[in-house]
């Protein structure tokens, strides 16, 4: 009964003992790598400051806010913002503009940097597949407004394009101002713009791929076809799994800045997205609450999608984000 009782009371000792010794493993990882995590302290701040600390603001969208008064005394409306989004005039053009360019971008623009380098990395010559990614590289440095210019350029009632058409004896299309033609130059333009960049971590998960696994279908009589499909997919499944889960996680998240740039009047029967409206009702009609409601529930909705993408790709694989 002695030797009972003593052990039973060496287990509530043994349980601070436990606490200390993982506090000094902590200590000793946080010493070996302090230089690490100093690094990594601007990247936290950054994210904190910027990222974390503005979502305070979320508030407004349930408020009448007025900058004179602040936060805390405004007026609540509660999701009467959000009502009168959803019974808005715009709201199911928004919702179907966005929802379409990325669709295309998503159907267009997420296989093409896979197809890059699926193709390059059939290429023996080291010299030719260095100067494609080169030049694919170089578009994503460009600066937006520059690129917006030379879409322009290309596109206008003078430019390349209707140069073209002139020489076949066609007449000339003011492209930028028929809703028709919108999505196609969005996407297109997306697609030379980013191609290059996108594929830069195929290619890296395809160094990753055992060259004997090669070597064994060649002798198993594997053509080029068959190992990329038996053999390179495969290998950059999960890179992919991971890139469209993201994608679909931002599907109503359009390139704010190209469109804004490129869009008028004219074509805001395509090409009037969530996120545009929301400048222009924030920033141009001083609409903070309703602008701030608007975001939020596009933000909500991504964030939903993200979750539910991410519940997908866990089911039909083995890759997922968590």
């Amino acid at each position: 009964m002695q030797g009972a009782v003593s052990e039973l009371d060496t287990v509530p000792s043994a349980v601070p003992n436990a606490s200390r010794s993982k506090l000094q493993r902590v200590k000793r990882e946080l010493n070996r790598g302090k230089y690490v995590y100093l690094m990594l302290l601007p990247v936290m701040l950054y994210y904190l400051i910027f990222q974390y600390l503005p979502m305070v603001g979320i508030v407004i969208s349930f408020q009448n806010y007025a900058p004179g008064l602040g936060f805390f005394e405004s007026k609540w409306v509660g999701f009467k913002h959000f009502i009168d989004f959803f019974n808005g005039y715009y709201f199911w053009r928004l919702i179907k503009n966005t929802l379409l360019l990325n669709f295309w971008l998503l159907l267009f623009g997420f296989p093409a940097p896979i197809l890059l380098a699926l193709l390059l990395n059939e290429v023996r010559s080291s010299l030719f597949k260095r100067t494609v990614q080169t030049v694919t590289y170089i578009p994503h440095f460009i600066s937006m407004v520059v690129i917006v210019g030379m879409i322009k350029d290309f596109v206008s009632s003078d430019g390349l394009i209707n140069q073209v058409r002139d020489l076949l004896g066609k007449e000339s299309i003011a492209f930028l101002q028929l809703p028709e033609f919108f999505r196609t130059i969005y996407v297109t333009s997306d697609i030379w713009q980013s191609i290059g960049w996108s594929s830069i971590i195929y290619f890296a998960a395809l160094t990753a791929v055992n060259p004997d696994l090669y070597e064994a279908s060649e002798m198993d009589g594997a053509g080029r076809y068959r190992k990329i499909w038996h053999i390179t997919l495969p290998a950059i499944q999960p890179t992919i799994v991971i890139l469209l889960t993201l994608t679909i996680g931002n599907l109503l998240s359009s390139g704010f800045e190209k469109i804004l740039l490129l869009y008028q009047p004219l074509t805001y029967e395509t090409s009037d997205v969530i996120s545009t409206y929301v400048y222009r009702k924030g920033i141009q009609d001083s609409s903070f609450s309703f602008a701030s409601a608007v975001g939020l529930f596009n933000t909500v909705v991504n964030f939903l999608l993200l979750i539910i993408a991410n519940r997908i790709s866990r089911k039909i694989s083995e890759s997922s984000l968590w």
